[in-house]
């Protein structure tokens, strides 16, 4: 799913920005491109903290319609559309402790590196699952 995300680029070559869509879910790096490395994950956090909570995720609105309802918000900045894989937003999170030979775990976190859209191992593991066991 993509959401809509605004950033803006400072004099520094800093950025940072939100989520029209998400309340208080916003991000920043030194770079634009560390900013936008920043932004999948800031979605990914706020997303898992409101699972924790219980809370409703927001679902993502579309550009021309922030545009239309906000145009004086959204000047001298670009907008970002983050994909992020819902499904390991599809019930509450639970910790666990596993073992996994050294190899393994290497080529996990090797494919994650590689693999921008894939959040992290967590993600990983459990969108393996999904693709592995039915229903």
């Amino acid at each position: 799913m993509f959401y809509p995300a605004y950033i803006h680029s400072d004099p520094d070559g800093s950025a940072s920005g939100f989520f029209p869509d998400v309340p208080g879910c916003f991000f920043a790096g030194d770079t634009l491109d560390e900013a936008f490395q920043d932004a999948r994950s800031a979605l990914t956090v706020h997303f898992e903290a409101l699972c924790e909570m219980d809370e409703v995720i927001p679902r993502p609105g579309i550009v021309e319609h922030h545009l239309e309802k906000h145009p004086d918000d959204f000047h001298g900045g670009q907008w970002l559309l983050v994909d992020i894989n819902m499904n390991q937003f599809d019930g509450r999170a639970e910790r666990i402790n596993i073992t996994l030979p050294r190899r393994l775990l290497v080529k996990i976190d090797t494919f994650v590196r590689d693999h921008p859209h894939v959040a992290n191992r967590s993600a990983f593991l459990a969108e393996a699952a999904r693709r592995v066991l039915p229903g």
